[in-house]
């Protein structure tokens, strides 16, 4: 179970901001999964946290944070590289 939530959370991070369609589907068929509020199945993610005592809700607000900064730092970059001359 460990193994399965830190591949969800590589995944997440890695393809958040993908450009390919294939990637954007790995990175939302992950979303997805992390924010379903399912306990039914046995590797849910909400399952997996309570299995493994960890708060399911502070990591999704985790990810949502780490998600917002880097879309913020990458809006910043493409500003910047518009910006420099060539």
């Amino acid at each position: 179970m460990v193994a399965v939530l830190e591949d969800a959370s590589k995944c997440f991070q890695k393809y958040a901001f993908a450009h390919n369609q294939q990637e954007k589907r790995l990175f939302q068929g992950v979303e997805d999964w992390i924010l379903k509020k399912n306990s039914e199945w046995l590797y849910s993610f909400e399952n997996i946290c309570e299995t493994l005592q960890l708060n399911p809700d502070y990591i999704r607000r985790g990810l949502r944070v780490w998600k917002e900064a880097k879309r913020k730092s990458y809006s910043v970059e493409h500003q910047r590289s518009r910006l420099a001359p060539f």
